[in-house]
């Protein structure tokens, strides 16, 4: 009987270690616990480090990365950009989806080849927009606009005229 309890005992010890290896390794292949919170990401309002936006942007723009790296390819990334009253992006398209929340202000979008302000969407404060790749759309701000932009990198702009493109003028 003693016996008996030995090898339940030695068979649960066995299963619960096995079940602990299995966890340890499906946390570090999903990113989840202690080592997922080496990258915990908090920022407040004071801690933002505005610049100036790329030159892939009209001047004009502000920016702040809060997270990631927009640059790299297949890293996820948060960018901040504030945008002031009237500020326009002409026709583009990105290579990978964008998500926009409109933090502050309104946003106004619209789709198409053609800057057609008929065409636009106003999207206040607390709105969000998924422009999937490749499509073609542009934007402008009513009053000072804060939006936060996140997706996958790389982030990159085409214009569909390239003579909007800002890295293009006065060459």
């Amino acid at each position: 009987m003693k016996r008996i309890r030995l090898c339940i005992l030695f068979t649960v010890l066995l299963v619960g270690v096995s079940l602990c290896f299995a966890q340890a390794t499906k946390n570090k292949r999903h990113g989840t616990g202690a080592k997922a919170y080496a990258k915990h990401v908090i920022v407040t309002p004071d801690q933002i480090k505005w610049g100036p936006a790329p030159p892939t942007l009209p001047t004009g723009a502000e920016m702040a990365v809060l997270s990631g790296d927009p640059s790299k390819a297949g890293a996820a990334f948060t960018i901040r950009v504030k945008i002031p009253d009237g500020y326009k992006v002409p026709p583009h398209w990105h290579p990978t989806d964008e998500n926009v929340n409109v933090v502050e202000g309104t946003l106004m979008v619209g789709m198409g080849n053609k800057f057609d302000e008929s065409k636009g969407t106003e999207l206040p404060a607390g709105s969000y927009v998924l422009m999937p790749k490749r499509v073609r759309h542009f934007a402008w701000a009513k009053g000072e606009t804060i939006i936060d932009v996140y997706g996958a990198g790389p982030f990159a702009i085409t214009y569909v005229n390239p003579s909007d493109d800002p890295r293009h003028k006065g060459k």
